[in-house]
């Protein structure tokens, strides 16, 4: 039903009944964690940091605001080839760039490929390393890195000052636990499948203090976590054509920039 159909009686009937269905049910904990949200926050993350290999998919949104005041939501879509201690392979596509992330255990490699350039940098070490590279150092967005490092838990934690548990919601058909958490200047939400295997099946990251609060959002899907790997699934080869530069130039949203200085 639009909005606008709904009469003034009926609009604040509604109101009503939202609100009071909130209060009703778990809330959140005011100036502190809330157990249950804690617990299963520490759940997701202990089982997640215990898998070895998995694949998944990403759906994912980033709100932007334009100088005119309107929000627009940049639409994109990535999977994830993951085994750890020292492997990944990112294929994220989106509406200014087709980007692949290699990790082998010794290089990270990316592959702008809409614009036949690619990067290299030497990471001996573990995925969290190259996470660490590619986010901090090159600066190119990997969508949902926070629930990928060995210790989720402590990457979501810090810096959150009260947390709620609100029941449970159906995320693309599966049964979830809905978990908020606030910190300074951000709030984020946290969508993880009931059962035995409390995977994250949603992620939503609202900016407080930016006009229009905008929002960054992943939705997963198709885990596997008894996934195939081809022996060279991490290996990058340069495409034919394609230039290597030292350095890739993003903009704010982590794309590869549109300008002259990554041509």
């Amino acid at each position: 039903m639009r909005t606008e159909q709904l009469s003034k009686r009926g609009l604040l009937a509604a109101t009503l009944a939202l609100v009071a269905g909130l209060a009703a049910g778990p809330a959140i904990a005011q100036g502190g964690l809330n157990k249950d949200a804690d617990e299963i926050l520490r759940a997701m993350s202990t089982f997640l940091g215990g898998t070895k290999a998995f694949s998944v998919a990403a759906d994912i949104g980033n709100e932007v605001i334009s100088k005119e005041g309107e929000k627009l939501q940049l639409s994109s879509y990535a999977t994830v080839v993951f085994q750890r201690p020292a492997g990944f392979y990112f294929h994220r596509q989106g509406r200014f760039a087709d980007v692949e992330a290699f990790f082998d255990g010794k290089m990270v490699s990316l592959l702008g490929k809409n614009r036949g350039i690619y990067v290299q940098k030497a990471v001996a070490g573990s995925t969290d390393d190259a996470f660490n590279m590619i986010t901090s150092h090159i600066g190119v967005d990997l969508p949902g890195v926070d629930l990928l490092v060995s210790d989720p838990y402590a990457v979501l934690s810090s810096g959150v000052t009260s947390s709620g548990y609100h029941g449970t919601d159906y995320v693309q058909g599966v049964e979830c636990h809905h978990l908020s958490f606030r910190e300074d200047d951000v709030d984020w939400q946290l969508w993880v499948k009931t059962g035995d295997q409390p995977l994250p099946m949603k992620y939503v990251i609202t900016t407080k203090w930016l006009t229009g609060a905008p929002q960054y959002s992943v939705q997963l899907s198709n885990w596997n976590l008894a996934p195939v790997i081809a022996a060279d699934r991490f290996t990058f080869v340069a495409p034919k054509g394609a230039t290597k530069l030292e350095e890739l130039t993003v903009d704010e949203a982590g794309e590869l920039a549109m300008g002259e200085e990554n041509k």
